[in-house]
Parts: C-alpha cells; structure tokens; sequence
C-alpha cells in the first residue's frame, strides 16, 4: 500500500470508527457497557486509531509543496490559529453542545462571545487550525491530513446538532435558531449585531496564551518556528 492510501485508510477508520461509537452504536454500548464502560471503550479507540493515522503520517515520505509559503501566508496562518484558539477556549464554558449537566441552561441564555459567532465553536477551531496547517505546509500528505480533521470537525457538528435536538428538545432548536452553524453567519445577515461577537476575557486570553504556547512548541520541539515566533524569536 502507498504511504499516502495508508493515511487515508488510517484517517477513514479513525472518523468512521468516532461516528460509529458517538451516533448508532452509542445507545447499545452504553446499555450494555454501562455510561462508564462505553467512555472507556470510546477513548481507547479514539486514542488507538488516532495513534495509526499519525504514524502512518509521519511515515510519510518527503513532499514537495504544492505552492510556495512567504510571509504574508505565514501571516494569515497565524491570525487563522489565533482566531481558533480564541474559539477554543470559549467553547470550554457554557456550552450547550458539551455533555454538561448545565448544558440546558447554557442554552437558554444569550448566545455572547464565540457562541454568537457560531454555536459550535470548538469544531471550526479544529478546522481553522487544520487550514492553517494546510496553508503553510502545502504537501499532499498535510492536505490529506488537514481535510481529515476538517471533516471530522463539520460533519461532527452537523451530527452534534442533530443528536442534540433529539437529546434536548426544544431548548436545542431554540438555541440553534439564535446562532448560526457558519462562523458570522448572522452577523452577515444583519439578524445578530457584530457587538455580540466580542470574546469574553477568558476566550481571549486563554485563547492569546494557548496560541503563544503552541506556536512557541512549533520549534522548541523541532518543527517549523511557527506564529509570532517567526518575526520576534
């Protein structure tokens, strides 16, 4: 098998195997397994099969880029991982989409923050941060592995939204009509006012640290110096 079908066979049992255990199998397994048991059970295939894809891309050989990277890219790349860092850490608190006790009363409050920007935050963070990669690493292993990542992210929220209306009702689609799936979709509407959008404090510092933190990582471990590291380290 060539390197990079082994990515796409490691990368297509890493999503179908998530999709399998969160929607049809959910319900068996926990029954079965108990609500405990099934964590476990998900989290080692999680784990196990996320292991596989990254081995099989760092057997990757070396690749050309398919476009080249200057400094406006890197520019772009690293506003785009900031922004997703940004969505990140407000997605860790009072989010509906989180299997959280408070999850119904999160959703009955006002969508501020990274929620007015789109209701599932984390997951266009993940993607965000994917594109970025993709941008400033144009290999086609890295693209492979980019729009895994991405596919996961989107087609999981869309996923999301539909098991959160069954699980939650009309707090759910009530929720889901205030904000948007697509990042300022509302905003560009003219139905939610931009104000809303700003990020409370610990979105954008947790967000700001978690960004200076990963991109420092970049080359401290070995990779490319990557987001403000480029011009001032």
């Amino acid at each position: 098998m060539q390197p990079i079908s082994l990515l796409v066979v490691t990368g297509a049992l890493f999503v179908g195997t998530h999709f399998a255990l969160s929607h049809p199998l959910r319900d068996g397994l926990s029954r079965g397994l108990g609500e405990r048991g099934f964590l476990i059970v998900y989290s080692v295939v999680a784990i196990a099969t996320f292991i596989l894809m990254v081995q099989a891309f760092r057997g990757l050989p070396p690749e050309p880029p398919l476009w080249s990277v200057d400094g406006p890219l890197w520019g772009l790349a690293s506003l785009l991982v900031l922004f997703a860092s940004i969505l990140f850490m407000g997605s860790l608190i009072g989010n509906p989409a989180l299997p959280a006790p408070g999850a119904a009363a999160s959703a009955q409050g006002a969508p501020r923050g990274v929620f007015a920007i789109t209701r599932h935050p984390m997951m266009w963070g993940f993607t965000l941060w994917a594109f970025a990669h993709a941008l400033v690493m144009p290999t086609p292993g890295q693209i492979t592995l980019s729009a895994i990542i991405a596919f996961l992210a989107l087609v999981g929220s869309a996923g999301q939204d539909a098991k959160k209306a069954r699980l939650m009702g009309d707090t759910w689609r009530h929720w889901a009509a205030r904000t948007s799936f697509v990042p300022f979709a509302r905003q560009m509407r003219g139905t939610t006012p931009w104000g809303d959008t700003i990020p409370r404090a610990h979105a954008l510092l947790g967000g700001i640290l978690l960004w200076l933190a990963a991109t420092w990582a970049h080359g401290a471990l070995g990779y490319m110096v990557a987001g403000i590291w480029r011009w001032v380290g």
